[in-house]
């Protein structure tokens, strides 16, 4: 009977302090080691960063022939 209480009150102690600290530590951990970025993922950036400025500067040509091709009396349809 004794041995059985003690059980449960290990078990009550365990299941309220200790497993919800050990969850917590857990996944602090995991978030401090994904914090960082991977090599991977910083040339996944760097390539968006290179594909972004070629579309920026497509952008500008495509305004800079319209602008030409808009006579002066043109109005915006």
């Amino acid at each position: 009977m004794v041995t059985g209480i003690l059980f449960m009150v290990a078990l009550v102690v365990f299941v309220t302090v200790v497993a919800p600290l050990w969850i917590v530590a857990h996944y602090v951990t995991r978030w401090r080691t994904a914090k960082a970025l991977s090599p991977e993922d910083e040339r996944g950036i760097a390539e968006l960063a290179r594909l972004a400025e070629r579309l920026d500067r497509r952008m500008d040509a495509i305004e800079r022939i319209l602008e030409i091709d808009r006579a002066p009396g043109d109005t915006v349809r």
